[in-house]
C-alpha cells in the first residue's frame, strides 16, 4: 500500500521549471532512494514533500490523504519529517534542546523519553554530547543529530536528503547501517543520495531523476544493473 504518492507533479522556481508532471511513490515498509545529478531536482523533491516549497501541478497524497496544500508543520504531525540538506541544525542549541526541536508537534509527550532512549540508542555519540552545543559537533555529529531530531517527531514517513554528504568514510558506512535499522524498526524511508551506490544496495526501490523528469525506475539492483545508470552514476 502507498504511503506517499507524487500524483504529476511540476514545481517552477519563478519562470523556471524545476519538476516535470514527475510521479513515483512509497509503499509502507520500504526504502526508496531518488538519485541523480547535482541540479536534477532531488532537493526540490523533498522540499515539495515536506511543505516547504508549493506545486504549480499535480497533487501530493500521503497517508491516504491530499496533503498538497497542507502547511509544512501539519504534515509533520500527519507523520512525515524531514532531515534536510545541509543538516539545518540550531547550532547554539544543545543537542537535548536541538533534539527536543524535533518533537515540537507532538501531544504524547509521555512517550518521549522512549524516543529519546530510542535515538541515543542508534547514536551514543549524541548521548555522549547530550549537552554540547550542536555547532561544536564535527560534521558526522551533525548529521546523526539531523536524523535523531527527525526521529524525535515519531514519523511514518522519514525523508533523508543527502545524508551522508561532506562526511568521512566511516560516518558514510555508520549513517547507512542506521537507516536500515531505522527502517527495520518499521519507519518508511525515501532516500535522496548523490552516493548512488550504497543509495542503490539499501533501496527496495528507485527512481532516477534527470533535470525534473524520472526517467528509470525499478528494484534498488536493477536501476544499479542498468548500463545508463551504471555508465552515468556508479562509475562503471
Amino acid at each position: 500500500m502507498a504511503l506517499l504518492e507524487l500524483n504529476s507533479i511540476s514545481v517552477h522556481y519563478g519562470r523556471i521549471q524545476a519538476l516535470h508532471e514527475m510521479s513515483i511513490h512509497v509503499d509502507e515498509g520500504e526504502i526508496v532512494s531518488l538519485i541523480g545529478a547535482n541540479g536534477a531536482g532531488k532537493t526540490t523533491t523533498m522540499r515539495a514533500i515536506a511543505g516547504l516549497l508549493g506545486l504549480s501541478a499535480g497533487s501530493i497524497q500521503f497517508d491516504g490523504g491530499d496533503v498538497s496544500k497542507t502547511k509544512a508543520h501539519l504534515r509533520v504531525i500527519r507523520g512525515m519529517s524531514l532531515a534536510p540538506e545541509g543538516r539545518g541544525i540550531f547550532p547554539a542549541m544543545t543537542v537535548l534542546e536541538n533534539l527536543d526541536m524535533g518533537a515540537f508537534a507532538r501531544k504524547d509527550k509521555s512517550s518521549m523519553d522512549a524516543d529519546f532512549a530510542r535515538v541515543f540508542d542508534l547514536f551514543p555519540r549524541l548521548k555522549e554530547r547530550s549537552k554540547q552545543a550542536g555547532g561544536t559537533l564535527s560534521g558526522g555529529e551533525q548529521q546523526m543529530l539531523a536524523i535523531g531530531r527527525a526521529l524525535m517527531a515519531h514519523p511514518k514517513l522519514l525523508l533523508l536528503d543527502e545524508p551522508s554528504m561532506g562526511l568521512a568514510p566511516q560516518f558514510i558506512r555508520q549513517i547507512f547501517r542506521i537507516v536500515k535499522e531505522v527502517n527495520e524498526q518499521g519507519t518508511t524511508v525515501l532516500l535522496v543520495e548523490q552516493n548512488a551506490n550504497q543509495a542503490l544496495k539499501l533501496a527496495h526501490r528507485a527512481y532516477v531523476l534527470e533535470t525534473g523528469h524520472i526517467t528509470r525506475e525499478g528494484s534498488g539492483a536493477e536501476v544499479a544493473a542498468d548500463p545508463a545508470v551504471r555508465a552515468a552514476y556508479l562509475g562503471a
